[in-house]
């Protein structure tokens, strides 16, 4: 018979468990609808029914292909309970009740194929084969030997896939404990630290043509000490504790509750989706802030001389050989700027990585306020507060990674003797009544340039976040603090070396930042604003 213009096949009630009933009707094709004929227009394959669950209106995020093609194979793999409601309205035609019957008939089938897989266990077959599409709390009985199973099943059963930098970027950052990555960039620096401890240039100085002596060594320069050993390890362990958040409990809970892979499936489809702005992210930097940069920076004039740029410990060997030779010096600023541009090019990944969360969480909230049956509002404000409040702390720490690379180039074209007497002696000049900023010395300072690219992409981040997410929110509040944070910080960024005295609005507005990622509300958030009556610290 047909319902709603659909074939209807009626729930038998025959004791099948879910791959027998499965069987049946997808080679009967219910829930299809009729041919030009009028007859039953054929059985189902993976690819119709997987679009036929994906065009439902209330299901946002579809299915995943593989997912469906595993239900037409001969294993032992069921569904999961999300996936049992879609595949209810097909078979019940988009009739209520057929599809609460349905509904019905698919969980007990479910749950008899589940009894067998738990009979076979105990018979120690150990022929069961997992089943990927079922929630983790469906079975109380796994263990690690079907744990492992299931990966070995998993792996062979899946076709291989291409290369992909977006998805092996991905890995680094949710893959492994969350201190592999800050642990591995600040074990970087502290090799390199080492490094210029052997070769004599962590801490050294040159006489300038004017007669200035100044401190030029490795440890002392703060875009390196600061950034890559502070700064940097703490942005990407914020990093991925947002990312466990949203892919371990944010996104499950919104987007597909129970269905475990379906939702890391389509994660995974949003991070495929960016996977050309990885590769030009990853040319960038490997090419241009890495091997053009060392080349004319730190390559042509050790060999050739000239540049007009200022002498670091990059170029110590110019004009102290005594200390370290040419050649040692260009294999030990090859392996910094090797260093630097892999630990800025996963910098810019974390920041794709966040706006991919912020964008996935904007395009669910958008799906979820199109089904007036459910009410989401809540879990969607309290997904909003925590991502905004991890994408505002990466922002911080990405804006204190810019201005201490400019703090660190204009330094070199200044008249301290370090970097800390320079701040203090400008900090000082407010009551000493010194307009002078200037030293008479023109740089190129290519530090400018990339130190104000990496400030932009952290504010991009943060704004698109507070566009996305904190229009129409119940935290504006707190979103108006933290704005207002990321907009000092940015002005004291461009004011460095504008002004005599600029360090003291630099040292406020970093203290105030500091506090800021300890605390992003500045404060304990009400839970009025979350609509609820915890207080949500």
């Amino acid at each position: 018979m047909f319902r709603n213009g659909k074939l209807f096949v009626p729930p038998p009630n025959d004791g099948s468990d879910f791959k027998e009933l499965f069987k049946r009707l997808a080679a009967a094709g219910a829930g299809r609808p009729p041919g030009e004929d009028g007859f039953p227009a054929g059985p189902w394959t993976p690819e119709l029914l997987a679009e036929a669950i994906s065009q439902i209106d209330s299901n946002p995020v579809g299915v995943d292909l593989r997912t469906v093609q595993l239900w037409f194979q001969e294993n032992e793999k069921g569904v999961s309970t999300a996936n049992i409601r879609w595949l209810a309205r097909i078979f019940g035609c988009d009739d209520p009740i057929a599809t609460s019957e349905w509904q019905m008939e698919l969980s007990t089938a479910q749950s008899r194929l589940l009894a067998k897989r738990r009979e076979w266990k105990r018979a120690g077959s150990g022929i069961a084969l997992a089943v990927p599409d079922m929630p983790r709390t469906a079975s109380s009985d796994d263990d690690s030997g079907y744990q492992a199973a299931l990966a070995r099943d998993t792996g062979a059963n899946r076709p291989r896939q291409r290369f992909s930098l977006a998805r092996k970027s991905e890995a680094l950052f949710s893959h492994g404990s969350p201190l592999n990555l800050p642990a591995s960039v600040f074990a970087g620096m502290t090799a390199l630290g080492f490094l210029s401890y052997i070769n004599g240039i962590h801490n050294v100085t040159y006489e300038r043509a004017d007669g200035l002596v100044k401190q030029v060594g490795f440890l002392w320069a703060a875009n390196w000490t600061l950034d890559f050993m502070v700064f940097l390890p703490l942005f990407f362990f914020f990093v991925i504790e947002l990312l466990a958040f949203w892919k371990s409990d944010g996104r499950k809970k919104l987007a597909a509750p129970g269905g475990e892979v379906d939702s890391d499936d389509a994660w995974m489809r949003n991070v495929d989706a960016s996977s050309y702005t990885y590769w030009s992210v990853f040319l960038i930097c490997l090419l241009f802030a890495g091997l053009f940069q060392w080349v004319g920076v730190s390559l042509i004039p050790l060999m050739k001389g000239g540049g007009n740029y200022a002498m670091d410990w990059g170029k110590i060997a110019l004009v102290r050989p005594e200390v370290i030779s040419v050649p040692a010096t260009v294999v030990f600023t090859g392996l910094a700027y090797l260093y630097m541009c892999l630990v800025f090019y996963l910098f810019f990944v974390g920041l794709i990585l966040l706006y991919t969360i912020v964008h996935d969480l904007w395009k669910i909230g958008n799906g979820l306020k199109k089904r007036p049956d459910v009410d989401h509002q809540h879990e969607l404000s309290e997904a909003g507060l925590i991502v905004m409040r991890g994408v505002f702390r990466c922002a911080v720490l990405g804006i204190l990674v810019a201005i201490w690379m400019k703090v660190q180039s204009s330094y070199l074209a200044s008249n301290g003797e370090n970097i800390v007497a320079w701040l203090v002696g400008d900090m000082s000049s407010i009551f000493q009544s010194r307009n002078d900023v200037s030293t008479g010395f023109r740089y190129r300072m290519p530090t400018h340039y990339s130190s104000l690219l990496v400030a932009i992409s952290a504010c991009f981040v943060f704004l698109y976040g507070s566009i996305r997410l904190g229009v129409g929110s119940r935290f504006h509040a707190p979103l108006w603090k933290m704005s207002a944070v990321v907009a000092l910080l940015v002005v004291s960024y461009l004011l460095i070396d504008a002004f005599a005295g600029f360090s003291t609005l630099l040292a406020i507005t970093v203290l105030l930042a500091l506090y800021g990622l300890i605390d992003p509300g500045f404060g304990r958030w009400r839970a009025s604003e979350l609509g609820n009556n915890q207080s949500v610290s």
